[in-house]
């Protein structure tokens, strides 16, 4: 640790959500935005875990493992884990080659906290609170209220969380999106490199006509979450096929209405 960063090697079994919760007590940012997300430390190189305005590519300096085609150890720095949007190396080519042991962060001590995600800018204006712990505070606040937190009591617990990427197109695209909307009807754009934007998921599929918590039929065991369109939900009995039937339904929705393809952000073991 110096003043200006800290190295933080965390060993893969950890949960994310202990290690997150850890970092804010001592007072270290860089993945204060990511509370409440589910799952150990060792996955989150794997999808680039991100949410709120941050992803863990900004902070992670070394993956450490091993090779499972020949058994030897590898020390893979950022550019080696060759991030990208909720992807990486280890979920492409490489998916089910690597034995992830620990996960090297790179965070500031004493630190501003992220504020760049609308909702939670929000949030802090109203609360005027700006510290890492009320920042993770009203992280989790808003997690919960659109079901994002794993709570059994919830009834729209049975989900993998958002169940599509937002998807990235290039900025024609995006304003023939815009041209086709109402008057008066915003669209949510965010650059994401030259020529590109990035679309909200949730805004197009709430603008294909499908609202919260919708089901294909009265007799489906699964339907889009009551807080969230894009969380995909069991409500219990339900089916993998089931399940898949409705991710194929929204994904044709959205691609009628604004030709843009829906990309399921869970990897689909089995099938």
């Amino acid at each position: 640790q110096s003043d200006s960063q800290v190295l933080v090697s965390v060993v893969a079994v950890i949960l994310k959500k202990d290690f997150v919760a850890y970092t804010v007590e001592q007072g270290w940012a860089g993945v204060e935005c990511l509370s409440g997300i589910p799952g150990c430390v060792g996955a989150s190189p794997v999808q680039n875990i991100g949410a709120y305005g941050q992803e863990v590519a900004e902070t992670i300096v070394g993956v450490k493992g091993i090779d499972l085609r020949n058994g030897e150890a590898f020390v893979f720095d950022n550019a080696h884990c060759e991030f990208s949007y909720r992807d990486s190396r280890f979920k492409r080519a490489g998916r089910g080659s690597y034995l992830i042991t620990s996960v090297t962060f790179q965070l500031v001590p004493g630190g501003e906290p992220t504020i760049r995600y609308r909702d939670l800018e929000e949030q802090c204006r109203k609360s005027q609170s700006h510290s890492l712990a009320d920042v993770r505070s009203l992280v989790l606040e808003i997690r919960r209220s659109k079901s994002m937190v794993y709570d059994r009591s919830d009834p729209n617990h049975r989900s993998a969380g958002s169940f599509f990427t937002n998807p990235i197109v290039t900025t024609a695209q995006a304003d023939a999106v815009a041209a086709s909307l109402e008057p008066g009807v915003e669209m949510p754009r965010f650059k994401a490199g030259p020529g590109l934007e990035k679309l909200s998921a949730a805004w197009l599929i709430s603008q294909s006509g499908l609202p919260k918590g919708f089901k294909a039929n009265e007799a489906s065991h699964v339907g889009l979450s009551t807080n969230h369109v894009l969380a995909l939900t069991n409500r219990g009995g339900g089916t993998a096929t089931e399940l898949l039937e409705l991710c194929q339904y929204v994904q044709e929705r959205v691609k009628s209405r604004f030709d843009i393809e829906l990309v399921p952000e869970p990897v689909f073991v089995g099938f």
